[in-house]
């Protein structure tokens, strides 16, 4: 990768341009970008497995990366393919349970990466950028749980029919 100041100001853009970190004002996306990292993927790597700890976050810069589950005698189960300018792994940061998922890069990908510790002990230092980061990422949370609530609704109806 480049230098120091082009890393952050790469992590400072692609904290800005995704929700949580999009409201928040430069001098906090400064704080969030220093305990950011950068990292690059190719096709076919497994970031995690489901049952893995949970310890880190992910914003997808470029590339793509396929959440997915293994379902016995069914193979893979795709959930979601994540695309540059979204994240996943968010349930790392907040509580200490297990990955829910395996995460594989579908295309080579650059992301944005921020563990657990980093990402406490941040929020412990500014209880405000908590209190912000935290709130969005309870908008994402239901607006997903909702989304696979239907998912699931749509399924149990549908096999009554079959």
């Amino acid at each position: 990768m480049g230098s120091e100041t082009d890393d952050h100001s790469l992590k400072v853009d692609a904290l800005s341009r995704v929700a949580p970190f999009s409201q928040l004002g430069r001098e906090r996306l400064d704080s969030v970008a220093q305990i950011a990292h950068v990292e690059k993927h190719s096709v076919g790597t497994k970031l995690f497995s489901e049952g893995d700890p949970g310890d880190k976050f992910y914003i997808v810069v470029e590339g793509k990366v396929r959440v997915g589950k293994e379902i016995v005698g069914m193979g893979e189960e795709a959930l979601d393919i994540i695309e540059a300018g979204q994240y996943f792994g968010e349930l790392a940061l907040i509580d200490e349970g297990p990955r829910s998922a395996d995460a594989i890069v579908h295309n080579s990908c650059l992301l944005i990466t921020i563990t657990q510790g980093d990402f406490e002990e941040l929020l412990m230092l500014n209880q405000q950028l908590a209190y912000e980061i935290l709130w969005e990422f309870c908008r994402v949370l239901a607006s997903r749980l909702r989304k696979m609530n239907d998912k699931l609704t749509f399924l149990a109806v549908s096999s009554k029919f079959e």
